[in-house]
């Protein structure tokens, strides 16, 4: 996925300009098969509505996401999905094209995270956002999304869960925000491990070389991937007769709970392009 931002990187003398230029960006480059979204500015400045119209209005088909930043409840997300649908049927586009994605980065917007997630059906993705939420926070730092070595722990531990269960409940993809110490690649690699652990899509990555690690911590590795794939096999052969519930699978008992979190392996792994090493 891929995003062209109106919001934080554009300075508000330009933010109205910049809305013909990534429009134009959207209509006009070869974005391949990714999915192309545009961040939009938050409700609470007086930018988003003429975001929405004039980039959605003008951008096109190949505009797949609207991302809205700083949710703070799901009236918020309605609104948009609202507007949204006023302005496809005024361009000609399917009402529901364009889906929304969802930036928590407040603790108003943590506490009604559960009721963001499950606003609107054109929501597809939730993501936390760490420098913005850590200001809403007060936190005594001047980084957001690293690791803060004197706290004995994860700081954000509850909020990367709270933001998952609502995430996974609403069977939305769930991705973490970026490591804005672009050039400490083991650090990022140790940081991100902590969301992939939990179960986490992906994170954001703001250089090449933060994606080339990031597709390394949030890809099963060929290991994994294989093992899925033998689970699969095994409970498959082992269940096609009347035997239900649990089997052996080497020394490891397997059941409908193993065969679901291998399907999720497998799942990810061809999305990477990782295919079975005896195929």
């Amino acid at each position: 996925m891929t995003f062209l931002d109106l919001e934080d990187s554009v300075a508000p003398l330009e933010k109205v300009a910049a809305r013909t230029k990534v429009a134009e960006a959207v209509r006009t480059l070869d974005w391949g098969e990714r999915v192309l979204c545009v961040r939009v500015n938050a409700w609470d400045t007086e930018w988003t509505y003429g975001d929405v119209i004039e980039v959605v209005g003008t951008a096109g088909e190949r505009l797949d996401e609207i991302m809205l930043p700083k949710v703070q409840n799901a009236a918020e997300v309605i609104a948009m999905d609202l507007l949204l649908t006023q302005v496809e049927k005024n361009v000609g586009l399917p009402v529901g094209h364009i889906g929304i994605e969802a930036q928590i980065e407040t603790t108003r917007g943590l506490i009604n995270v559960e009721e963001i997630c499950a606003a609107s059906p054109r929501l597809e993705t939730i993501i936390f956002g760490p420098a913005d939420f850590a200001a809403s926070m007060e936190m005594p730092v001047l980084t957001g999304g690293v690791a803060i070595p004197e706290y004995p722990g994860d700081h954000f531990n509850y909020v990367f869960s709270k933001i998952l269960m609502a995430g996974r409940a609403n069977g939305l993809q769930v991705i973490d925000g970026p490591f804005l110490k672009v050039r400490e690649l083991d650090a990022l690699r140790e940081f991100a491990q902590r969301t992939r652990v939990l179960g986490y899509d992906g994170k954001w990555a703001l250089t090449p070389d933060q994606a080339g690690v990031m597709n390394e911590v949030y890809s099963p590795t060929q290991e994994q991937f294989d093992k899925a794939c033998d689970i699969l096999d095994a409970y498959r052969q082992a269940t096609e007769g009347d035997l239900k519930g649990a089997v052996m699978f080497g020394d490891e008992m397997i059941d409908e709970a193993s065969r679901k979190m291998a399907i999720k392996f497998v799942s990810r792994g061809e999305r990477a392009g990782l295919k079975r090493s005896s195929d």
